[in-house]
């Protein structure tokens, strides 16, 4: 081996090691692009919407409540009702329903006279439609000033009073012919 041939075998290997040297050294300069993690999302259910109220009311207010704003209500058809059922058929933006009081009985929970108010479809099934919703809402909106207005009402006289009148108006009748005679 001469000098010359050293001397080009001696380059050769330090450039050939340069060249790996750079190459490594850009490769690892360069930012590696690593997919940034999603932030996590929590899925919030959306609770459905509601298609009933209770009210501290008793199940016959409530219900002669009910009536009085369904047919003051714009929007609504009054098909028919039933106080023995407490319900309501009603048709409202196109779709009938049913609205139905139901009294609570009194429990832990429940412990003065309340009413359960709901909208349901005509078989009976809980309806959740856009206008059931809307007029359970309506009528949750103006139910309170209504049954203050038909508690202020005054109340008819039951049969029993109106007996007991007519026999004390009686009795008096007959005492005073038996003091004219």
């Amino acid at each position: 081996m001469t000098v010359s041939q050293s001397s080009n075998t001696m380059l050769s290997v330090p450039r050939w090691m340069l060249l790996v040297s750079a190459v490594s050294l850009i490769v690892g300069c360069t930012p590696v692009m690593r997919p940034q993690p999603t932030p996590s999302v929590a899925v919030i259910p959306v609770p459905p919407p509601a298609t009933n109220f209770v009210i501290a009311a008793s199940e016959l207010d409530t219900w002669n409540a009910v009536g009085q704003i369904l047919v003051r209500l714009d929007g609504v058809t009054y098909k028919g009702r039933s106080q023995k059922l407490g319900l309501y058929a009603v048709d409202y933006r196109g779709e009938s329903s049913l609205v139905l009081t139901r009294a609570l009985e009194a429990s832990a929970e429940v412990h003065t006279l309340t009413t359960d108010v709901r909208v349901a479809l005509e078989n009976g099934k809980r309806n959740s439609s856009a206008a059931s919703v809307e007029l359970l809402g309506l009528l949750q909106d103006r139910m309170t000033a209504e049954l203050v207005r038909i508690t202020a009402l005054p109340k008819p006289a039951s049969a029993k009073q109106a007996g007991a009148k007519k026999k004390t108006g009686a009795k008096k009748k007959a005492a005073k012919r038996s003091t004219n005679h």
